[in-house]
């Protein structure tokens, strides 16, 4: 179940909040959240809900056994405690994604016949693995105190707003807000208006920019045209940003409704001037993750520039193949890591005197040309498609449309989208006034129809992280 489906809008949202609100007892609220999270999980694959629980139960156990060592001031027997916990449940993480890759791998690279079985990936996995680590490893460090309630632990790593597709909720985050939260009429109302917001950013805008870019893609990026293949590349561009900071808004909407206050996600990550800008405004969640869990421990920027090259290699190796079980996401990875190392070591002095529209234009180039990587599986893809951009060749138009009618309607929405990509509406969205609050209220309503009106008419639903 995805949160631009008709079930989701018509019949699970309505009912978890009309018998969470009727409920009185804050126990009573959290039973209800906890029940329909696991409902909301269960939907697709009920048999992968047994991993969730068992990780849960890994966390919860080793969450024990680092809090007893630790008060009797055995911090070897409690870093022992911690390591153990986390390998287990990264372990989890690999065999899952992984282990199938690395076994088709050998096969290629040995030529041994083995027996390849690709398991099937539970839904969310890398997101909700990253968040009970980060209830394991704070414990650890003395950020956050031991949750003996098992339940209110699953809870946490179950919410079903930000379970399969995140943001990264660290439990410090809603430690208090577990069981002292408070809900308010004025939060509520906020938060509908940004899962609503989010909403359409994914079916009016997220959706038809994927029927142009996978459109082009089908009929042929290397038979498309320059100008064609650019459209396509660009149309990815902003449909994984509106497809993925839409379902976000979607999910720190809804956990608003609920009286959460989950953190911000994505701060228009195409106004960037730098890689390293853009790398602070997307996917904030991650990218603060792994600074605070790989990069920093490892030694940051706090040490001699070489072993900074290295801290930043790794750390973006584990990045891009954290996205997926393909090389092509490791390579993306590694793209970033060489432009991150370019920037601090060659380009700093540069960028800082360099105007910004030109250092837009710059991050924005190579960004594209991250995406590209992104988007296809195997190096041979990634040469097609960047000779296709750069070789000059020409197609005919309506040879392109004729393949596939609605192309012609999806092209009308990457102006528009572009547009949108870029802060022209949030001073409008802050404004407290009486007549902006009007005004936003009545937009919501619009967009909230043709949303709807817009799932109604179409299947065409595509949700790029649900494979993460």
């Amino acid at each position: 179940m995805v949160f631009s489906s008709l079930t989701f809008l018509c019949a699970f949202l309505p009912l978890v909040v009309l018998l969470y609100y009727a409920c009185k007892k804050r126990t009573w609220r959290n039973a209800v959240l906890l029940v329909f999270s696991l409902l909301f999980y269960a939907w697709g694959e009920p048999k992968y809900i047994f991993v969730m629980l068992a990780s849960v139960l890994v966390a919860y156990l080793g969450g024990f056994a680092i809090e007893f060592f630790k008060r009797r001031e055995k911090q070897g027997f409690a870093r022992a405690a911690m390591v153990v916990t986390t390998v287990i449940l990264v372990g989890c993480l690999v065999v899952f994604k992984y282990l199938g890759l690395f076994a088709e791998t050998f096969r290629a690279l040995f030529s041994q016949n083995l027996n390849v079985v690709r398991l099937v990936l539970p839904i969310g996995i890398s997101f909700y693995t990253f968040q009970i680590l980060s209830y394991v490893i704070d414990l650890y460090w003395g950020k956050v105190v031991l949750q003996k309630n098992y339940f209110t632990l699953l809870l946490y790593l179950s919410f079903f707003p930000q379970l399969i597709a995140g943001p990264i909720v660290r439990y410090e985050t809603v430690e208090d807000e577990l069981k002292n939260r408070k809900e308010t009429w004025q939060g509520f109302v906020a938060g509908l208006e940004k899962f609503i917001f989010g909403l359409a950013k994914k079916v009016l805008l997220a959706n038809n920019l994927a029927r142009l870019a996978d459109g082009i893609y089908g009929y042929g990026i290397e038979k498309a045209g320059t100008l064609f293949a650019w459209v396509a590349v660009i149309a990815y561009t902003l449909q994984i940003y509106f497809d993925f900071s839409g379902y976000s808004d979607m999910a720190i909407g809804m956990g608003r409704m609920f009286g959460f206050h989950f953190p911000q996600n994505f701060n228009y990550p195409y106004i960037a001037t730098s890689v390293t800008d853009f790398w602070r405004r997307w996917h904030i969640s991650l990218s603060t993750w792994f600074r605070d869990y790989i990069y920093i421990p490892l030694g940051g920027n706090r040490v001699k520039p070489w072993r900074h090259a290295f801290n930043l290699l790794v750390t973006w190796a584990l990045t891009g193949f954290w996205h997926g079980a393909q090389w092509s996401f490791l390579l993306w990875g590694l793209y970033y890591a060489a432009l991150l190392l370019l920037e601090k070591f060659v380009l700093a002095a540069f960028l800082k005197k360099l105007p910004k529209f030109f250092g837009w234009l710059y991050t924005l180039f190579f960004v594209v040309i991250g995406w590209v990587i992104f988007y296809n599986e195997s190096v041979w893809e990634i040469v097609k498609t960047l000779g296709a951009l750069f070789v000059p060749s020409g197609t005919s138009p309506l040879d392109l449309i004729s393949s596939d009618s609605s192309l012609g309607t999806a092209l009308l929405f990457l102006p528009v989208s572009a547009v949108f990509a870029f802060p022209v509406l949030r001073r409008f969205l802050e404004k407290e006034s009486p007549t902006a609050v009007l005004c936003r209220e009545a937009i919501c309503l619009v967009l909230f129809v043709l949303s709807f009106a817009c799932l109604i008419s179409s299947t065409y639903n595509p949700f790029i992280y649900f494979r993460f």
